[in-house]
């Protein structure tokens, strides 16, 4: 039986590759995820590795969060820590076995491209504004150029110097949270090997010119330290321990790095389980290729296993021999697929570059783990896929599957099919409506099964759909003439087939189809609040995702956010001017009065209020890395949060809880009548200095909010398209096989005069119809499950269903695309079919 698998396998060369596509790419997305996801973290690991280098101590003030580290670019809302006093350098200088004490500080400094006055980066990568130290130099090498020494002096990163050409000499203007300033550039440096520290930009200046810009005079946010040659490092740090003030702490510059590193896992965490959501998707199309294409290759060697029945083998060693089968196609391509994620993961990287996400990269890192998991993923789900076939070619009777002329259209009865279709349909929904409005905590989890067993359960009733369906789909190709029709009657006399065929499609097209229902709901909603809640003529906002200096704002009302902690959960806090906010916005206060807005106060959506059962008077238990608990009264309880988010507290005391204050976004009204031209024209010339604010009426707001939406459900799409790719696939697998199945068939048509050429036109036809089956039954999914996820979020502002019905024709064109693309291969391989040979074939 071994020996018949192998042969049987190598006898059919073009079926095994076919067969084993849809697991290459499947298991070559898992293995680019892994394989990007761990080079991101190996250049991280090194860049810090790299950044602790020639320091031995740091000191910091201690976090109020244990075992958190700020992030880079010295902000950062929950995680951020309070400076430490410029005399305790000197301090610390004085301790016995410190050879070098180094104060650092550093914030938000964004680079203006001189040629083009763009400003650089912005998105992704922080731009960090820091001083080069005595300290810092052991780690930055200078490529070109000296260190800064005096005002009016910077060095920066060759990674932005390379990307801007920008050079020694060159005079760049760099925005702070104060005024813009410029600057010559007067040397470029580097971190080792690497340009820069991770894609962020870096400006580097002297410690006195850094504390002004980055107003922090008086101050440092942290202390290096470097012992002298052969002091003991525990011994230092116990030294250094001692002279430092209540609420300081000294670790060393490899605690540190570790830290680091392990708060970047942890937020690559995120972005690795959504790249892996997607794999699971293509995967998950893969198991009904692979599904399919095993249930054709049994029926289609019926009469092949009844010989091997009749000579002798059991039923164990039938079902044995086609799982067999199924495991080395597995394994295969599982480990092509492998090779495939180096360049899944290249791919990846270029896609999500396009959509201006630019991470860090080194040598590429194939791991065990990756290898052992594409195994395990790609062998486990073609055996699942396998078994159900496999069940099948062992009960067929050896007398009647030779007597079968066509076990491929077997006509049982749908009752079966039609009750547990139903009710995998029925538990599906149940699972993803759970998910979605339960209070389960996991939430994520039951939607992702609900959703497998939704498309299961739909893919388990399409072939009672398929003959009425395909019917009325192929009714135009009917009248094009012979080809058409019987084109058409391929696709609706054997439903299963079709079905089975069309489900991998309909999977596919149901997610971008969901994904097109959410964004133009998104878009909808956001107009739909912005109608009801902006009552500004003008918005001031970045070009990127860069907050803003303050500075701009003039009689205007300014927000600002950033993040803490409320019972241990992180959400966000906005800051807004009690004097102005209410003549740009509408916040529909309910309870409790605007004006009492300062000092330690704070006002509460009203859902939020009264999700935790809080009314006014009550204390919200506020909490922050840098001085720890900070209870808020509530005063005021609102309706609209559009603008503003579930929590709010005044500028001023947003002032006292931060210590980086930039704006996110500032909203302008004119005057009583004054044009809105001319409102803009005088802000834009009040803001020039500033080449990375966007001065816009409403519509130019609310388009540009629009294009952010599809930037990122673009990219989603993008990632799904892997998921299209393997149903195409599929498509052009099936009629592969079934030309295969039909070459009697064909030749027959051959001979009573059919053209090569009809021959081609009808397998297309039969490929146009399966896949506009499956299209449509994705859309009808899709509709399904973006009206369930917007009712979902409706509590979190998507309060308007919006169904693109122009883009979901464009899908159905597409797929029609598909289709034809799809059966080019299969229809030039029966239109060359020996007439005389096909006649004779048994």
């Amino acid at each position: 039986m071994w020996r018949a698998t192998i042969k049987g396998l190598l006898a059919k060369k073009l079926r095994l590759v076919l067969t084993a596509l849809s697991i290459v790419l499947g298991v070559g997305f898992v293995a680019g995820t892994y394989v990007l996801t761990d080079t991101m973290n190996a250049a991280f690991d090194e860049l810090f590795d790299q950044a602790a280098v020639g320091t031995d101590l740091v000191v910091r003030s201690e976090s109020a969060f244990q075992g958190e580290v700020a992030g880079p670019g010295g902000g950062g809302g929950a995680d951020e820590r309070l400076p430490l006093p410029a005399g305790l350098v000197d301090v610390i200088a004085a301790v016995p076995g410190v050879e070098v004490a180094s104060g650092d500080v550093s914030g938000y400094a964004q680079m203006v491209d001189p040629a083009s006055g763009d400003v650089i980066g912005g998105v992704g990568p922080p731009t960090i504004g820091t001083n080069w130290s005595e300290i810092s130099s052991g780690v930055l090498e200078l490529r070109d150029g000296r260190a800064p020494s005096a005002v009016g002096e910077v060095v920066i990163d060759a990674g932005t110097a390379g990307a801007n050409d920008i050079v020694v000499g060159t005079t760049i203007t760099i925005l702070f949270q104060g005024p813009p300033e410029d600057f010559e550039v007067v040397g470029i440096a580097g971190f080792g090997d690497a340009d820069n520290l991770g894609g962020a930009t870096l400006a580097l200046f002297d410690l006195p010119t850094a504390q002004r810009v980055l107003q922090k005079e008086g101050v440092v946010d942290a202390i290096s330290v470097v012992g002298t040659d052969g002091v003991d490092l525990t011994s230092l740090r116990s030294g250094v321990q001692e002279v430092l003030p209540t609420g300081a702490e000294v670790l060393t510059s490899t605690d540190v790095a570790d830290e680091q590193a392990d708060a970047l896992q942890e937020g690559l965490g995120f972005f690795r389980t959504a790249l892996l959501v997607f794999a699971a998707i293509a995967l998950f199309v893969g198991a009904f290729l692979i599904f399919n294409t095993f249930s054709i290759i049994v029926a289609q060697r019926t009469r092949e296993l009844a010989l091997l029945r009749m000579l002798g083998a059991n039923r164990r060693q039938v079902m044995t021999s086609v799982v067999a089968e199924a495991a080395i196609v597995g394994i295969v391509a599982s480990a092509v697929g492998i090779l495939a994620g180096i360049g899944i993961a290249l791919a990846l990287q270029g896609l999500l570059q396009a959509f201006g996400i630019d991470l860090p990269s080194t040598s590429m890192q194939l791991q065990t783990r990756t290898i052992v998991a594409s195994f395990v993923v790609g062998t486990g789900v073609t055996l699942a896929a396998s078994i159900l076939p496999a069940r099948h070619a062992a009960r067929v009777p050896p007398i009647q599957a030779l007597r079968e002329p066509d076990a491929s259209a077997r006509r049982g009865s749908m009752g079966k099919r039609v009750v547990v279709g139903g009710l995998v349909t029925a538990a599906g929904v149940a699972a993803l409506l759970l998910g979605l409005f339960g209070d389960t905590g996991s939430g994520g989890q039951l939607v992702g099964l609900g959703a497998a067993l939704t498309f299961i359960g739909v893919a388990t009733l399409s072939p009672v759909l398929a003959r009425p369906v395909a019917h009325a789909i192929g009714r135009p190709f009917g009248a094009r003439g012979v080809a058409g029709r019987v084109g058409r009657e391929n696709a609706i006399r054997n439903p299963r087939r079709t079905a089975s065929t069309a489900s991998a499609l309909m999977i596919g097209l149901g997610l971008v189809a969901m994904v097109a229902i959410l964004a133009a709901s998104l878009k909808a909603s956001f107009d739909a609040a912005l109608s009801s809640t902006l009552r500004a003529d003008l918005t001031l906002s970045t070009t990127s995702f860069t907050p803003f200096s303050p500075d701009v704002v003039d009689t205007a009302s300014a927000f600002r956010s950033n993040g803490f902690r409320v019972q241990g959960e992180e959400e966000f806090l906005t800051a807004i001017d009690p004097a102005t906010v209410e003549q740009v916005a509408a916040l529909d206060i309910q309870q409790g009065v605007l004006a009492d807005l300062g000092g330690d106060t704070i006002m509460v959506h009203v859902d939020e209020a009264a999700d935790r059962g809080w009314v006014l008077g009550d204390e919200v238990p506020a909490a922050l890395a840098s001085i720890g608990d900070r209870p808020l009264r509530i005063v005021a309880i609102y309706g609209e949060n559009s603008l503003v988010g579930n929590y709010a507290v005044a500028l001023s005391t947003y002032a006292e809880l931060y210590t980086e204050q930039l704006d996110a976004f500032v909203l302008v009204k004119g005057a009583e009548g004054v044009p809105i031209g001319d409102l803009q024209a005088a802000v834009e010339q009040t803001v020039a200095s500033y080449p990375n604010i966007d001065v816009q009426d409403q519509a130019s707001f609310r388009e540009k909010q629009a294009g952010f939406i599809d930037q990122i459900l673009g990219l989603i799409t993008a990632l799904l398209f892997m998921a299209i790719l393997i149903a195409a696939f599929g498509i052009a697998n099936t009629l592969g096989l079934s030309i295969y199945e039909r070459t009697r068939e064909l030749g027959l048509l051959r001979a009573v005069g059919m053209s090569r050429r009809q021959v081609r036109r009808m397998i297309r036809t039969e490929a146009v119809i399966i896949a506009l089956f499956g299209a449509l039954l994705g859309v009808v999914v899709g509709i399904g499950f973006g009206w369930a996820l917007q009712q979902a979020l409706e509590p979190e502002g998507v309060t308007q269903l919006a169904i693109p019905a122009g883009q979901l024709v464009v899908y159905l064109v597409v797929a029609a695309l598909v289709g034809v693309l799809a059966a080019i291969l299969p229809a030039r391989r029966a239109s060359k079919i020996d007439v005389l040979k096909a006649i004779a074939y048994e």
